[in-house]
């Protein structure tokens, strides 16, 4: 319904923002990312909106960013990822980061979201698994590792992340090792680093 909403800022919460748009403030809920990008009280800010209605409640959410909204949507397309689980996600993780952790398998990541178990953690990632587009999104090259391309450090990081491992925990084990070995040695030394 509402595309954006641009205007002055006249009140911040935790979470939320109302902005004046001619003579209206509307109240609209945010990720606590977008709350630090848009500025202070007085300030002119344009939200790019979402309009929940359910059969108690209207209410409306905003982002700072396209892609914010986006991978917003995506979440809560996700069955049982609700509008606040999905704000959690994005107050904790960017978009790119949401996507690099669905495209890695990396539970722990979206798990560090208030509300998200691992059973949902679970779920975003088998179910938008297929529908994330990296290059749309600007997955930074250093997160998004794929079998048998670039350096042996990142064959190494994507073989330990397919074995289970996080993605931080993954590059935390290979930093320091050399990367001019062999990509099975570099799994070795980065496998004895994690024990």
């Amino acid at each position: 319904m509402y595309y954006y909403i641009s205007g002055k800022i006249v009140h911040k919460d935790t979470g939320a923002v109302a902005i004046d748009a001619n003579g209206v403030a509307y109240y609209i809920k945010t990720t606590l990312t977008s709350l630090a990008e848009i500025g202070e009280s007085g300030t002119l800010a344009t939200m790019y909106t979402y309009l929940s209605v359910r059969e108690d409640a209207m209410e409306l959410y905003g982002f700072a960013t396209k892609e914010e909204k986006a991978m917003y949507m995506m979440l809560i397309s996700v069955s049982g990822v609700g509008p606040k689980a999905a704000l959690a996600v994005l107050s904790v993780l960017k978009p790119a980061e949401v996507a690099a952790a669905i495209v890695t398998n990396d539970q722990k990541a979206l798990t560090k979201a208030q509300g998200v178990g691992a059973k949902a953690a679970q779920r975003i990632i088998l179910e938008l698994k297929d529908k994330i587009n990296a290059d749309e999104l600007d997955i930074p090259a250093d997160t998004a590792y794929e079998s048998g391309s670039g350096s042996g450090i990142e064959e190494a990081v994507g073989a330990l992340v397919a074995l289970g491992y996080s993605l931080n925990d993954a590059k935390a084990a290979v930093k320091g090792i050399d990367s001019s070995l062999a990509v099975e040695e570099i799994i070795k030394k980065a496998l004895a680093n994690l024990f």
